[in-house]
């Protein structure tokens, strides 16, 4: 049997814009470094994604070493952004959570406004040790995330894409497949593993970094479309609710939650503790 290993990693500075792969990162309690600190909102303070706006995969946020990001898209000029001063907050709701984040700034927000049509506020979470705390169901005290959907970490595995688009091929929507793993939009990804193993994993080591499974992930109509067309389909949404639902979910990957901080690197072992 192959070890499993560390395949790839990939963080996403602005929320439900299109991200990078780094060769390594810094895993924090909240999570990768980096990694959805910034969050788009809209006239009401609501965190927009590409659930609304599937626009939003066409632009991109780069992260810089001063903390700031870089947005860009084509027909539009690029546009450094700088890390706010924590110095006031306004008040944005996550999926109708409360959280306090801080304004990015007026430059920013015309550039989001001018490319997704529509008024828009770019907002950044100063403090994720305190502003968010993770669903206490599945919690320990004082965990907490950023603007992810809900978790610190998304893990994925190449195998279970590979099934997955094994089964795409096989039904109605077939040339829609196969699919990229960018659909599902995940922070790390495994290779060596066999297919599905990861709905059995509970605890598991990257490198120096060891995670607890929260929980899996309940996949949304983002996972349909393109990241780099924004065209939307049918799937991976139609073959997942035949073979991996779950109650009323539709199961990809799993959601991890770091034990302790530490680096992890493409190439990483990955092992299976519990």
């Amino acid at each position: 049997m192959p070890i499993p290993r560390l395949r790839s990693v990939h963080v996403h500075p602005v929320k439900a814009l299109r991200g990078h792969a780094l060769a390594e990162a810094e895993v924090q309690p909240w999570g990768l470094a980096g990694d959805r600190r910034w969050a788009v909102v809209d006239a009401s303070g609501k965190v927009v994604t590409q659930r609304r706006h599937p626009r939003m995969a066409l632009a991109s946020a780069e992260a810089l070493p001063s903390g700031g990001i870089t947005l860009s898209a084509a027909g539009h000029p690029t546009l450094p952004v700088a890390e706010p001063e924590p110095s006031s907050t306004i008040r944005v709701e996550v999926f109708d959570t409360p959280v306090e984040a801080v304004p990015a700034g007026p430059a920013a927000d015309a550039w989001l406004s001018a490319f997704l049509e529509t008024k828009s506020r770019l907002v950044h979470m100063d403090d994720p040790a305190r502003r968010r705390p993770l669903d206490p169901e599945y919690a320990l005290p004082g965990e907490t995330v950023s603007f992810a959907d809900g978790y610190p970490l998304l893990v994925t595995s190449t195998a279970s894409l590979d099934a997955l688009n094994a089964l795409i091929s096989q039904g109605d929507h077939a040339g829609e497949g196969p699919l990229p793993m960018d659909r599902f939009r995940p922070n790390v990804v495994v290779e060596g593993a066999a297919p599905w193993a990861e709905d059995g994993w509970r605890r598991l080591a990257i490198g120096e970094v060891t995670f607890r499974v929260a929980k899996p992930c309940g996949r949304c109509v983002v996972t349909t479309t393109d990241q780099f067309t924004a065209a939307r389909g049918k799937e991976p949404l139609r073959t997942l609710a035949r073979h991996r639902k779950q109650g009323s979910r539709l199961i990809f990957g799993q959601n991890l939650v770091p034990e302790h901080p530490g680096i992890i690197r493409v190439g990483d072992e990955v092992k299976i503790l519990d």
